[in-house]
């Protein structure tokens, strides 16, 4: 067993993922409603890492919340905002980043995160994500007048490219802990499957 940061005995699971990482961040993407931030957080306190979420990153950085910079600047700007916090939290951070369902559709941000973190698609049907998202309002690409339409074609466009990350995994109905565990398992599978040449 290894020891986390407080000095406290991790399980062996735990410290084969960190011995794998070796300091490499870990990138959480995937839609809206997945459970990016949930899973992200409950992985990094496993983990003994720092957790931040992009999109929280972006609202402090640009002092107003998403739906209102959607509003005052409109999409490309915040994509582009969001293109400059992630390259920044990839050179500072060594933790479990969670990003919003845009960021990996960039490609320049898809390669920053390739080139430099290990990235992790926690992938949802859509109605798992409909039911979530439905929960929380405000959501500025589902202001439509069809929010369920609007969702499945960003499903339809995204999953693609959501598949080019390293590693994909489930999210279900069950409790987060449960996909976090999938996550360790997938991300030792990872490193321990050599890579064809």
């Amino acid at each position: 067993m290894g020891q986390n940061a407080t000095g406290i005995a991790r399980p062996k699971a735990e410290s084969q993922v960190l011995d794998a990482l070796a300091g490499r961040p870990v990138v959480l993407v995937g839609m809206m409603g997945a459970g990016k931030t949930t899973v992200g957080r409950r992985m990094a306190n496993r983990l003994g890492l720092p957790f931040t979420d992009s999109d929280a990153e972006i609202e402090t950085a640009a002092g107003m919340s998403i739906p209102d910079i959607f509003a005052a600047h409109g999409e490309p700007e915040f994509r582009a905002g969001e293109a400059r916090v992630i390259s920044r939290l990839l050179r500072e951070h060594q933790g479990v980043i969670a990003t919003g369902g845009g960021a990996f559709i960039n490609p320049e941000t898809r390669e920053a995160i390739k080139s430099n973190a290990l990235s992790i698609w926690i992938k949802a049907d859509f109605d798992l994500l409909f039911a979530r998202v439905s929960k929380r309002p405000g959501r500025p690409l589902l202001q439509t007048a069809d929010p369920r339409g609007t969702l499945q074609g960003l499903i339809d466009s995204r999953y693609p490219v959501y598949g080019l990350a390293d590693i994909t995994v489930l999210s279900r109905d069950v409790p987060h802990d449960v996909v976090v565990n999938d996550i360790l398992a997938a991300i030792s599978d990872h490193f321990a499957t050599p890579k064809a040449q």
